[in-house]
């Protein structure tokens, strides 16, 4: 519609509801006639930013720039410092934000804090598009670690919060997948990956690099490399070291052998994010390791080329309005490993019921003499022409929960409910002697000493329905199960760490000579995710180095 005023023609309110052509065309006429809309409403002239600032899904809002800079009134009505309203809006529109509130709070969601937050993104997001910072290039004093920092913890913050604007804005506008490939293979890579290899020493284990592992997981798309040798060679360059060198790269940053650990063993990181400091502890480069070697290079291992597709990638997992639900329990556990002294009781770190039902994967080994040698101080090239085999197997797990008791108005009693002991680490942290007894909905665990046996329910047993993933009613979490691999049948016990989710399980063969060997490791997502990790033989102490390989596990589909 037009109206005529004062002898200019001027478009009017609806404008704004047009299509992406015509609204550029409209955006140009009020550049070129902008005294003329002086006196349209302020909200009128707020949807008409918005619209200009949204024409296209990616990127900044470069198309509202125009119509900022062709008159005072204007900017002063619409620009960022003056209209804090039209940014949250605008970074609502390109970004996730419900993740963010459900975890951190609505206080994050003032028009003041996105508006800062906005800004800080596109910052950081053109920095990753012009790949300042992902080769080493001298002399360049803006190429910092601090810098670095921020880019790759706001990346990774950013893709545990993804809903789908997250992944599209850091995939299809900054790049972020081949940012990560020159970081990781470049020969000036900042990663110094191929620096460190080339003359035959380890890749820096530290915070830049394990954030950024973590991304390359995150952002993996198996099926975009070819599965040819040569691929094979350059990926496991990298990530075979990483994620076979159990001496070298911790699967967790609390000792592994404490079931309740007092403090991380390495020191949280204070981040800004959404205008608030946060202390988070960045997780381990070992598990994406893990978990991206099995997927690029899995499929090519052995001299039989068994066809294993690999564990379920996250861009496999299927679409969902709440895509972000998956990475609660990492958020979570990135929290509370910064807490000093760590938490002992389950905080949200582990998604109840989530190791519940039938499992597939693979586990793996190296010649034990090669082995061996990396205990003795061998350098990585011990490692690359290695013979790495592995076998498929499946596990049909069932979890069971020990929950606090409580009186018929919900309050737990006063007095301290029974619990189960913590035991030898090497047997998944259950005491000697331990019998478990299994029945419909629930089991009973009888240990040594204790006169009467602890009532363990499954979830689907539980009186309450347990909300989201925090479960404070929840004392202790053990999981029991069978399975089956090429090496024969055998049996699986094992509980979770409260602090972090760790996963600890017991696996028993039931006939032969086989032995028992100590699963270690994380749930990495949650209903759609995998269980990824080490296992370890069970003659060597805990504080001594074992005979490892890595394993993962994802649930059958």
């Amino acid at each position: 519609m037009l109206r005529r005023r004062s002898g200019r023609t001027v478009l009017l309110v609806h404008t704004v509801f047009l299509k992406q052509s015509t609204l550029t065309t409209t955006t140009n006429v009020m550049s070129t006639q902008a005294v003329a809309f002086d006196w349209l409403p302020q909200e009128v002239m707020e949807n008409i930013a918005f619209f200009a600032a949204t024409t296209t899904d990616l990127g900044p809002p470069s198309d509202l720039l125009p119509l900022l800079l062709s008159c005072r009134s204007i900017y002063r009505a619409l620009s960022f410092d003056a209209n804090l309203h039209l940014c949250a809006r605008i970074f609502e529109y390109k970004f996730d934000l419900s993740a963010a509130v459900r975890r951190l709070g609505q206080q994050i969601a003032t028009p003041d804090v996105l508006s800062k937050e906005l800004r800080k993104r596109f910052v950081c997001l053109k920095r990753i598009r012009a790949r300042t910072d992902s080769k080493i290039r001298a002399p360049d004093p803006m190429s910092n670690p601090p810098v670095i920092s921020e880019l790759l913890w706001l990346a990774y913050l950013m893709m545990l919060e993804n809903d789908g604007n997250n992944v599209k804005q850091l995939r299809e506008y900054a790049g972020m997948e081949q940012w990560l490939m020159e970081y990781w293979f470049d020969d000036e890579g900042t990663s110094l990956a191929s620096k460190t290899l080339s003359g035959d020493e380890w890749p820096l284990d530290n915070e830049h690099n394990s954030l950024a592992m973590w991304l390359f997981w995150l952002f993996l798309r198996p099926d975009r490399f070819q599965r040819t040798e040569r691929n094979y060679r350059t990926f496991a360059t990298v990530f075979k070291p990483t994620a076979l060198a159990a001496n070298k790269y911790n699967i967790c940053h609390a000792p592994w052998e404490d079931f309740v650990p007092r403090s991380c063993l390495l020191e949280p990181t204070c981040i800004n994010h959404y205008s608030n400091s946060y202390q988070l502890t960045p997780p381990t480069m070992a598990i994406p390791a893990i978990l991206t070697y099995l997927s690029l290079v899995g499929p090519l291992l052995g001299p039989t080329r068994v066809v294993y597709k690999g564990p379920h990638t996250p861009n496999s997992f299927p679409s969902c309005l709440n895509q972000s639900l998956e990475w609660d329990a990492d958020w979570q556990r990135c929290m509370n490993l910064a807490e000093n002294p760590l938490a002992s009781q389950l905080s949200g770190a582990y998604k109840v019921g989530s190791l519940q039902g039938v499992w597939e994967g693979v586990f793996t080994y190296t010649e034990f003499t090669t082995y061996a040698a990396l205990l003795s101080g061998r350098s990585p090239s011990i490692l690359h022409n290695c013979m790495v085999a592995q076998h498929r197997q499946t596990w049909k797990l069932r979890e069971y929960h020990l929950t606090v008791s409580r009186g018929a108005d919900g309050v737990a009693d006063g007095e301290k409910s029974p619990s189960l002991s913590s035991g030898d680490p090497l047997k998944a942290f259950f005491p000697s002697g331990i019998r478990i007894h299994e029945h419909v909905g629930g089991a009973e665990v009888h240990e040594p000493g204790k006169m009467v046996p602890l009532p363990y329910r499954q979830p689907s047993a539980c009186d309450e329905e347990v909300e989201g993933f925090k479960c404070p009613e929840i004392q202790d979490i053990i999981v029991v199960g069978e399975g089956h691999s090429a090496w024969g049948q055998f049996n699986v016990i094992g509980r979770v760490r409260p602090c972090d989710g760790f996963v600890s399980l017991l696996k028993e063969y039931v006939e032969g000579d086989r032995g028992l060997w100590l699963y270690r490791g994380y749930l990495v997502g949650s209903i759609n995710g995998s269980l990824a990790g080490r296992w370890r033989d069970t003659l060597s102490l805990p504080g001594a180095n074992g005979y490892e390989g890595c394993f993962v596990m994802s649930r059958r589909r």
